[in-house]
């Protein structure tokens, strides 16, 4: 049988991997950390690899699959939200994807897969003056919570647990206080609007085309050289205004405007 010379190449989980075609209603999640990790385990952003953040140095671990949805940003659309919302001045997006929550009856033993997730709510979680929103998920289909539409349907301390853990998880004893607060807890139509907000932050930094702006220099003196006819384009150069590059592929191995912002941020 004759080898195919094709390479191909794992998808980068956040660039590589779309937020699902029912998105926001139904998302692609990649998960990161499930409930019996002893690690925190966070995706390096360069690389597309799972890597140790920190070993869990108290007692704290998150009671769901935890992760984030591909191809969003919480930048300047979320972080206008969360300032409509609260209102708080000067909050800014947090530079990362969108976290996600996923609730499920089942246990997961290890974390880097996708899953399918519904949302039903969220927190909007403020860190300092930065606008870290949690989305809130049942993974589909599941048996206990698959039925679920709205975060108020949840028991009362499941919820109370999530937030002691994201309202704790940050702190160390001894050192001073975080201004770490859940300024909402909103539901499912809220977090659809969220979602949609992340996906279009990251068009804006990542998948915009580049347009070429007009050059000031003056024009070249003339030449005996003959013209491209009217409307035509010489020497190959795109002409002002025109898209020089588009849309990287799904799953290409190719660079991405702005990839790597927000990669030394640390966790989430």
């Amino acid at each position: 049988m004759k080898k195919s010379n094709q390479t191909t190449f794992q998808s980068h989980p956040w660039h590589g991997i779309s937020p699902g075609p029912e998105s926001p209603e139904v998302v692609n999640a990649y998960i990161e950390i499930v409930p019996t990790d002893a690690v925190k385990y966070e995706l390096d952003k360069e690389s597309g690899i799972l890597k140790v953040d920190r070993p869990q140095r108290f007692s704290s671990q998150c009671p769901t699959l935890y992760g984030f949805i591909p191809q969003t940003y919480c930048g300047d659309q979320v972080a206008k939200r969360c300032a409509e919302r609260t209102g708080y001045k000067d909050i800014h997006g947090d530079g990362d994807p969108i976290d996600i929550c996923v609730l499920t009856e089942k246990v997961v033993s290890n974390g880097n897969l996708l899953v399918h997730a519904v949302p039903i709510g969220g927190f909007r979680m403020v860190d300092g003056n930065e606008a870290d929103d949690k989305i809130i998920a049942v993974l589909e289909s599941d048996l206990v919570y698959g039925e679920l539409q709205y975060i108020a349907q949840l028991p009362r301390p499941l919820l109370d647990r999530l937030k002691h853990y994201f309202l704790t998880y940050k702190q160390i004893p001894g050192e001073g206080k975080r201004s770490v607060e859940i300024a909402e807890v909103y539901d499912r139509s809220e977090a659809l609007e969220v979602i949609r907000r992340s996906m279009r932050d990251y068009d804006k930094l990542f998948t915009e085309p580049v347009v070429e702006k007009p050059s000031r220099r003056a024009a070249p003196a003339a030449s005996s050289r003959r013209k491209a006819p009217a409307g035509k384009v010489s020497s190959g150069k795109a002409p002002a205004g025109k898209v020089l590059s588009g849309k990287a592929p799904s799953g290409k191995g190719l660079a991405v405007k702005g990839a790597g912002r927000g990669a030394g941020k640390g966790s989430k």
